[in-house]
C-alpha cells in the first residue's frame, strides 16, 4: 500500500528556565545566558505532528488530523499551554525543559497513545528561527 506522511501543527504558550540545579549558578549563567533567567522568559510554540503510515484504503487516511488534533490536546497541551515548565509541569521536575527535551517528552507521551503501525515524527519550533526535531530513540 503507498504510504503518507500527514502532519498536523499545534500551538502552546509556555514559560522556562534553562537551568541545571545541579551546577552552580555561574556556570548556569555562562552555559544558558538569558534563558537562564531567574525570572523564567516565554515562547510561542509550535509543534509539528507528523504521522507517516499506510494510507487505509477504505477512508483514504493515513490518520484522521482531527484525531490527532484531540490527542495532542489530551496528551500535550493542556498540561503544557499558558504554563511554568519548570515549575507546573511535573514531567520536567528532574528534567531541563530545553526544546531538546521538551520535544522527547512530547515524542514520548504522543508515541503511547498511537497504533503501533505508525510512525511519529515531531518538530518543535521555539522561535521562527530554531526548532528541534525528534523521531524516537
Amino acid at each position: 500500500m503507498p504510504r503518507c506522511i500527514v502532519t498536523r501543527r499545534v500551538h502552546f504558550n509556555a514559560a522556562h528556565r534553562v537551568h541545571n540545579p545541579k551546577c552552580s549558578d555561574e556556570w548556569n549563567r555562562k552555559t544558558f545566558g538569558v534563558c537562564n533567567n531567574p525570572n523564567y522568559h516565554g515562547h510561542n510554540y509550535e509543534l509539528d505532528l507528523s504521522v507517516e503510515g499506510e494510507i487505509d484504503p477504505e477512508t483514504g487516511y493515513v490518520m484522521d488530523l482531527n484525531g490527532l488534533k484531540e490527542l495532542a490536546q489530551e496528551r500535550l497541551l493542556q498540561h503544557l499551554d499558558h504554563k511554568n515548565l519548570n515549575l507546573d509541569v511535573p514531567w520536567f521536575q528532574e528534567l531541563i525543559p530545553t526544546s531538546e527535551n521538551i520535544a522527547l517528552v512530547c515524542w514520548r507521551e504522543l508515541r503511547a497513545a498511537l497504533p503501533a503501525h505508525l510512525t511519529l515524527r515531531l518538530r518543535l519550533w521555539e522561535t521562527p528561527r530554531n526548532y528541534v526535531d525528534y523521531e524516537g530513540a
